[in-house]
């Protein structure tokens, strides 16, 4: 993959753009319809300018490189599931007993010597253009600005190297950068990360932090900054695993931190531990936009890169995006190293409207009383899993993970109350549906075992439900009912928010014969008859421990909180696209897209 493009052209049916579009907002809409339709491909802009700037790029930018799970798989050179399998393996390595034992144990050993990266001490592909300190400009970089409300433009897909005040350990990690001007870029560590835990190392010693990012190269090396790996242990072991060759590594040239030798631009600098300014706001993979806040700074040293390079970039927003296949291949190769502290676990999946932190599903061998709680704990106190809001449990009779109508027929047969734990503990930095930043809600359900006996007195239809309900609140405009053949029916109600949900949950206990679990959603931008995007408000805008009510029915209240609920933070707004962009792209043919496409993925506020 020495040639990404060409390796795409061959192997991930690259589409080829050559009509100049503008790196604001047009590049980053045209990636983002494409990779939300059913045979997405990933795209190479090959002239990229800026008219605001006056700016014609001189290298071209590849977006969805990560299109689909056929192309994940081949830049991998092989199913997620084998590189598990191939973890597994090490994980049960025990000493061998025997001659022929220790024999076979030799392929093994053998080919573990090409997990460790390769320090090399020539200069690399990615150094063969340098650009000196005076002459650095970041405006010579197609960087993208997605969203009409970001504050500025970002790198997206930026390897972040970083190294511990003693040099010995390395990370990479992917985190979004903001330009600032032309040699400055707001680093978006966030707090529970191990480049932030080296930032404080940095800050305590009055030192400035080195930092290097490269851009480009292979795919993997994107893939490997965004795995969760345990503490201490760098990324590029995993690339070595994978790949079964060395990652070879170059010395960036203003500082000791190593980089691959093959990506396209590199970018170093320093952190001044002292130097703080808003980053922000950013429509994030939330979909929601993050907002402004104090991130520390990075000085541009130099940059260099290939004599022709590609600038690598993704957009971020409401799913589906390429993070749903590169989550996909992380949910399988981990998968073993979360066994160990769960042994019965058999499966799960992290859906890509669930936005990966906000929902687990995990599918269990259920022993004794109380495992699926045991499980959750478990799982809300290792590593990355512990930002996981909501943790749905299951046992191992239940339909596969992926077969979600089954799989929720089988869950809302056997939810019970009962066994539904709510408690607190750290949340993702993105989140902001808790009342405190960094701290919230956590939701587990025991769906494990036989169906519950009670379900629903007297089930109406949405109609006279409907009129029972506005009787009592005008609040209340729509109500949908799903899953009417199930035990626990789902009743999912639109209102004009004008007071706490907890008040109109109380009005509504009169109607707890024709309830079981009760939703709560806004007005404005949802759409009862979505069922995906509904699924991607709440798991979003509930903090369990305010938001969830179990007696005399369960009610959750995916509402935008405000100060009728205590909510003193700023509620963030939906990543939408700006119409004016898209009418035009479509006008060129450069995406095809009709009003259904539209609400479907809430491209548009409605």
């Amino acid at each position: 993959m020495q040639d990404v493009v060409a390796w795409l052209k061959e192997n991930g049916n690259l589409k080829i753009i050559d009509e100049p579009l503008d790196v604001e907002l047009e590049i980053p809409h045209v990636a983002y319809i494409e990779v939300k339709t059913d045979d997405s491909r990933p795209i190479l802009f090959t002239n990229p300018i800026n008219r605001a700037k006056g700016i014609e790029y001189h290298m071209p930018v590849l977006m969805n490189i990560f299109a689909n799970k056929a192309l994940t798989e081949k830049i991998f050179g092989k199913h997620p599931d084998v590189i598990a399998e191939g973890i597994d393996e090490l994980l049960k390595l025990k000493p061998p007993k025997g001659w022929k034992a220790k024999l076979a144990m030799i392929p093994k050993f053998f080919s573990l010597k090409n997990v460790f990266p390769k320090r090399l001490t020539f200069r690399g592909e990615c150094q063969e253009i340098v650009i000196p300190k005076e002459d650095v400009d970041l405006d010579t970089l197609p960087i993208l600005k997605t969203w009409e409300e970001d504050g500025g433009a970002f790198i997206t897909m930026g390897q972040v190297y970083t190294q511990s005040l003693n040099g010995e350990m390395q990370n990479l990690g992917m985190y979004r950068l903001q330009q600032y001007d032309k040699n400055r870029l707001g680093m978006h560590w966030q707090i529970h990360k191990d480049a932030s835990h080296f930032f404080d190392q940095y800050q305590r010693a009055g030192k400035k932090m080195p930092v290097t990012v490269a851009i480009g190269g292979d795919p993997l090396y994107i893939w490997c900054g965004q795995a969760p790996m345990p503490h201490g242990m760098f990324e590029m072991l995993l690339y070595g695993f994978v790949r079964n060759k060395n990652a070879q590594l170059v010395k960036s040239l203003t500082n000791d931190i190593h980089i691959p030798r093959d990506v396209d631009i590199v970018i170093e600098g320093f952190v001044d531990p002292e130097t703080m300014e808003i980053e922000g706001p950013f429509g994030d993979h939330t979909g929601y936009y993050t907002l402004k806040e104090s991130f520390p700074v990075m000085e541009v040293e130099t940059i260099t890169m290939k004599k022709n390079p590609v600038f690598a970039a993704t957009v971020v927003g409401k799913p589906p995006l390429e993070d749903k296949y590169m989550g996909w291949a992380t949910e399988r190769v981990f998968l073993p190293m979360l066994k160990p502290m769960a042994p019965d676990l058999i499966d799960y999946n992290m859906p890509e409207n669930g936005v990966f932190h906000n929902l687990i599903l995990a599918k269990m061998k259920t022993l004794y009383k109380g495992h699926a709680q045991q499980f959750m704990h478990a799982f809300w106190g290792v590593g990355q899993m512990s930002f996981v809001k909501h943790a749905i449990f299951v046992g191992d009779d239940a339909p596969d993970l992926e077969k979600s109508e089954a799989l929720t027929k089988y869950i809302l047969n056997r939810l019970d109350k009962n066994k539904i734990l709510i408690t607190q503990g750290i949340v993702d930095h993105l989140d902001h549906s808790s009342s405190e930043q960094f701290v919230g809600g956590k939701l587990g359900v025991d769906a494990t075992g036989d169906e519950i006996e009670d379900t629903v007195e007297e089930l109406l239809d949405d109609v006279t439900l409907f009129e029972k309900m506005h009787m009592i609140d005008s609040s209340i405009l729509e109500v949908k009912q799903y899953m009417q053949d199930t035990k626990t029916p789902i009743c999912v109600i639109v209102v004009e928010k004008h007071m706490s949900m907890k008040m109109l949950s109380v009005k509504l206990n009169v109607l707890q014969s024709h309830i079981k679990l009760l939703v709560i959603v806004d007005k404005m931008n949802n759409d009862l008859d979505n069922t995906y995007m509904l699924i991607w408000r709440v798991v979003n805008n509930i903090d369990a421990q305010r938001d969830v009510i179990l007696e005399p029915f369960i009610t959750i209240d995916a509402t935008n909180k405000n100060v009728f609920d205590g909510y003193k933070r700023e509620w963030p707004g939906d990543t939408f696209c700006t119409k004016s962009v898209l009418d035009s792209l479509q006008e060129k043919g450069l995406i095809d897209i009709d009003e259904d496409f539209v609400r479907k993925f809430g491209l548009l506020p409605f």
